[in-house]
């Protein structure tokens, strides 16, 4: 790169990049790999876990005394006590990489008393590296980036990611993104949160939400995305969101706009919001099957979100 890059930041790339070699590596026989599940629709292969060793490995190297959070390990390599601590998303993605998908990632953070200060997102598949240091702006590769200017909602590209596990309310998401899908351009759902974010931060997409979400897979996105001039909280707006499990981010006006349609479904929305959301969901479920049988093939369509 021609800028000069923080030495921790430059120790964060050189683990990227390494594990980036075993994931492409790995990729070119994706049917050889390993895979076992975490839970249901939750996976995890040989890949994420020799990725993850490899970063782990090359911080602790540099920095004996950082501590590590880290996706398939948790908190149990580096310091306990560190004020330094590096997030590690090792392959956001996996189930497209078992698939043969190519939108998957490596991301890595850095914590500094709690505040994101570095970051990495490494698109393997693309050798895209998506790099920031706090107050020295984002960068892809060589090229500094800025957040889309669009200001109309109507013309704006949105990324999001569907509920998928035990749990989930995919009910109240499928409400929450049709809000959405019916005053935008278009909704996308490529499958890996850290290159959502990434690409929120290039301007490639306007906004971005989702509900679920680990510290590790917006760490990094989270810093690529206000060094972009963008914005990021949870989906009330709130920029304290990390460990929240939700998130939102856009550039400054759309990001005012979708709190106006998805705040209400946030756990912090008002008492009001929430009887809101309810009342919806309710209406819904008691709506006679037969409303819909004098509609057209397009009105149908419409109902469905369907083009």
């Amino acid at each position: 790169m021609s800028f000069n890059q923080h030495p921790m930041l430059n120790v964060a790339v050189k683990a990227a990049r390494a594990a980036g070699a075993i994931i492409n590596r790995a990729a070119l026989d994706v049917e050889a790999v390993r895979i076992s599940q975490k839970q249901v629709n939750d996976f995890v292969t040989e890949v994420d876990q020799a990725s993850e060793a490899i970063i782990i490995q090359t911080l602790l190297e540099a920095y004996p005394g950082h501590g590590i959070l880290a996706e398939e390990s948790g908190s149990e390599h580096g310091a306990k006590d560190s004020e330094f601590v590096w997030i590690i998303d090792p392959l956001d993605g996996t189930t497209n990489f078992i698939h043969g998908f190519p939108f998957y990632c490596v991301s890595i953070a850095l914590a500094v008393k709690g505040r994101i200060e570095q970051a990495v997102v490494y698109d393997p598949t693309r050798n895209d590296l998506f790099t920031a240091t706090r107050g020295r702006g984002a960068y892809l590769n060589d090229r500094r980036l800025r957040v889309s200017r669009r200001v109309r909602l109507g013309e704006c590209l949105i990324s999001t990611g569907f509920p998928f596990r035990p749990g989930d309310n995919f009910k109240e998401y499928m409400s929450m993104m049709g809000d959405v899908m019916q005053r935008t351009a278009g909704i996308r759902r490529p499958g890996a949160a850290a290159l959502d974010l990434a690409y929120v931060a290039a301007g490639y997409t306007d906004g971005f939400f989702e509900k679920g979400l680990s510290p590790w897979d917006a760490a990094a996105g989270s810093l690529l995305v206000t060094e972009a001039g963008g914005l990021i909280g949870n989906l009330s707006g709130e920029a304290d969101f990390l460990d929240q499990k939700e998130c939102l981010a856009a550039n400054p006006k759309i990001y005012g706009l979708l709190i106006g349609l998805v705040g209400k479904y946030s756990k912090f929305a008002t008492a009001g919001e929430k009887a809101g959301v309810r009342q919806k969901l309710t209406l819904s479920d008691s709506a006679p099957a037969d409303d819909k049988a004098g509609m057209t093939d397009g009105e149908a369509a419409d109902d469905k979100g369907e083009a």
